[in-house]
């Protein structure tokens, strides 16, 4: 299991995306911790959860299955 958090800082195409602890690009401040989950599915389905109006995307480089362009 890998620990995910919620980068609450918008990109620039209006994605807010979810990372694994120890991405080389997690954000360090304005995150919501989102906890330990199986997969980057489970982390980003519960950040839909908890902000179902925002656009949530897994990172490219630690989340890639859940990586949408």
């Amino acid at each position: 299991m890998k620990e995910y958090v919620l980068n609450l800082n918008v990109q620039p195409n209006g994605d807010y995306e979810v990372h694994s602890k120890g991405c080389r690009k997690e954000p360090t401040l304005n995150v919501e911790k989102l906890g330990y989950h199986m997969s980057c599915n489970s982390a980003v389905n519960e950040a839909k959860r908890k902000h179902p109006r925002k656009k949530i995307n897994g990172c490219i480089h630690c989340s890639r299955l859940c990586h949408t362009s």
